[in-house]
Formats: structure tokens, C-alpha cells, sequence
């Protein structure tokens, strides 16, 4: 809801688009007509229909471009508008689906993220869902489903400038993302207020236990240890301050608070806003306490030049340091100054990428 009460409008990823235009670009390769609209499936079961934007064709028939114009819906998103391209091309048989970045979409030239430096800058989510399509409409006509996937973004280059991909070493566009393939406009206030009347149901429901997570993987690690009921679940977000503040003054027995590594790095260097737009990871700070936890000056010197919070937690658990076990306690230690006099025995969890938890302070025991 927006502040006024009105409903916001969800929109659709960078990576749905992209599956939507590859869908329909392979299908004018195979058959020689565009779908229009082209519909796709989303990882939630959702089944949008995508009006195209570009349909051509190479003259020597070999190659087939669709475009798709991006609709974040009421989100304040950079890409709201932008036109995202596929281009599909027979590939060597055998290949599999192979990747490219066209114009307007990075290259990724660091490590620390979810995919390898020199591969195009299209999440894993988004390629699922493209290999999905081909593999789909290859069945439908028979055929082996070897192709190339070049996706583009017009203008894409420019509005990476106002992301932080330069600063990931993600060089040349935009990054195509999408866990789930759909926009959730962004209203602080409202969200703030979500979260409030969440600690209000759980309180009105009597919950002796809550969860407060910063997003669905962590959510479910944390559920995987309690299986609580969905009253006494908190979208927290990246407001752990909002949370706890409101905790402090409505506290509920028990709270576990749950979120990746990144976000919790910066609980733990005491931001209470964890959005990306709003603060930072201190990587001085995660090089002090690698240098705490016994790790070597090289290591050291390796987390305060990693390129992401990622790159900083995948070094040191490949040395052996408790890193993210320092996180865990420190943040620990700002849920309790938060929480001051409440009567709340709390624990965080530190969850990483594949839903794993990798530290955890607190540790409190399923109720009986």
C-alpha cells in the first residue's frame, strides 16, 4: 500500500523480461513468427503475458531479436522503462544453452558474487528461467535446444551509473536480476507500518516466538529450526531498526532474527537501515575482526579488499576464521541495546546464499 492507502502497482524484473523476450525471439527462430504477447511462468507460479516491444529477424534467417519494455510497476526502479533485448541463435551442438552480454549488459570482472569473473552479468534465477523456455519450445519442435542467449538493455550502460555495479566490478551495463521475478514497490512508510502491524499480531495471537527476517532465504532458515505459524512471521526487510524499536516498546517473548551475511554485517557495524541505498559494509571493520579471530595479515589484507561482504565470508571460511560467527555476536550485541529493558531473549542467525546457516549467537532452543 502506498502512504495515502492506495494499492501500489508490482512490476516485473529485469530477468523476466529477458526470459519473456528469449521465449519469443526462439520461437521466431523455430517456426518464424513472434508470439504476441508472450507469456512465461515465474518461479511462484505467476503467468504474465509480455507485449514485445522489437521482433526481427536476420536476413540470412540465422538469428531472431525480440525486445520487451520493462515495467517496474509503482517501484522507483532505474530500469523502469528500459527495453531488454534477446538475441537467439543456433548454437554447437551439444552447447546447451550459452549465455552472452549484449549491449547495455555487464561483464563481471571481480569475484565475490554469485557467478564466475569473465561471465556475463545474468543471475542465476533469470538463466533458469531462460534454459526453462528453450528447453520447452526445443521439446515442443523436436529439436536439441543448443543455442546462444545474447541479452542486451538499451541504454543500458548509462543507467548502470547509477547502480553500484562499477564499484562490483560488474563493467560494461546492467546486471539482469530477479529471485522471483516481480517488482514489490518500495514504500519505507508503508513497509515500517507492515512490519508494526505484524509485532501486533503476533502479540494479539499470543506467539511466544517470532521471526524477523530480512528476506525469504532466511526466513526459511529460520523456519526450518521452529516451523512457527505465519502470525508469528516478520517481513522485516531492511528495517531492523523499525523492528526492534517497536519490539522494545511491544515485545513478544522470544525473537529470532535472521538475514544474510551482507545485511548483517552492517547490524552488527550498528546501521539500523540495512538498504544498499542507505548504508554500506564496512570491509575495515570485517578486516579488524578477521584480524581478531586469529586470521593472518594476508587474510586480513584480503577482506579489506574483497569486492563484496560475499567475497570478504567466502575467504574467511576458507581459512578456518569464525567471521561470521563475530558478526553474529555483534549483531546480537545491537539487538540487545535495541531491545534495552524488554523482555525479549533473542538470537540472530547468519544465513548464507544457499539458505545455510553459518553462524549463530544466541541460541535459543525450540520451545516444547
Amino acid at each position: 500500500m502506498s502512504e495515502s492507502g492506495t494499492p501500489l502497482r508490482r512490476g516485473w524484473t529485469t530477468g523476466a523480461c529477458a526470459t519473456a523476450a528469449t521465449k519469443a525471439a526462439y520461437a521466431a527462430l523455430l517456426t518464424g513468427a513472434f508470439p504476441d504477447p508472450v507469456s512465461i511462468t515465474l518461479p511462484g507460479g505467476q503467468q504474465p503475458a509480455f507485449a514485445l516491444a522489437v521482433e526481427r529477424v536476420a536476413a540470412d534467417g540465422g538469428a531472431a531479436t525480440a525486445g520487451v519494455i520493462k515495467d517496474a510497476g509503482d517501484d522507483p526502479d532505474v530500469t523502469h522503462g528500459a527495453l531488454v533485448l534477446a538475441t537467439v541463435r543456433a548454437g554447437e551442438p551439444g552447447s546447451g544453452v550459452v549465455f552472452r552480454a549484449g549491449a547495455g549488459v555487464g561483464t563481471v570482472t571481480l569475484p565475490g558474487l554469485q557467478l564466475e569473473v569473465g561471465e556475463p552479468a545474468i543471475n542465476p534465477v533469470p538463466r533458469r528461467l531462460m534454459r526453462g523456455v528453450v528447453a520447452q519450445l526445443a521439446a515442443e519442435h523436436g529439436v536439441a535446444g543448443d543455442v546462444v542467449v545474447e541479452i542486451g538493455v538499451e541504454g543500458g550502460e548509462e543507467l548502470a551509473q547509477r547502480t553500484w555495479n562499477p564499484r562490483l566490478g560488474i563493467i560494461g551495463g546492467l546486471s539482469i536480476l530477479g529471485t522471483t521475478g516481480v517488482v514489490i514497490p518500495y514504500s519505507c512508510s508503508a513497509w515500517i507500518a507492515s512490519i508494526r502491524h505484524g509485532i501486533d499480531v503476533a502479540r494479539a495471537t499470543r506467539q511466544p516466538h517470532a521471526i524477523a527476517a530480512t528476506g525469504d532465504t532466511s526466513e526459511r532458515a529460520a523456519q526450518r529450526l521452529y516451523e512457527l505459524p505465519g502470525s508469528a512471521l516478520l517481513d522485516m526487510g531492511d528495517f531492523a531498526g523499525a523492528t526492534l524499536k517497536h519490539l522494545a516498546r511491544n515485545p513478544v517473548p522470544r525473537l529470532t532474527l535472521a538475514g544474510g551475511f551482507a545485511k548483517l554485517s552492517k547490524l552488527a557495524a550498528g546501521h539500523l537501515d540495512l538498504h544498499s541505498a542507505r548504508s554500506q559494509v564496512d570491509l575495515d571493520r570485517l578486516a579488524e575482526w578477521t584480524a581478531e579471530a586469529g586470521g593472518s595479515d594476508a587474510l586480513v589484507a584480503e577482506v579489506r579488499g574483497a569486492n563484496t561482504a560475499l567475497h570478504a565470508l567466502t575467504l574467511t571460511r576458507a581459512a578456518g576464521v569464525p567471521l561470521a560467527q563475530r558478526v553474529a555476536d555483534e549483531s546480537l550485541r545491537q539487538v540487545g541495546e535495541l531491545l534495552g529493558a524488554a523482555p525479549v531473549e533473542a538470537e540472530v542467525l547468519v544465513v548464507d546464499r544457499e539458505g545455510e546457516i553459518v553462524a549463530r549467537a544466541g541460541h535459543l532452543t525450540p520451545a516444547e
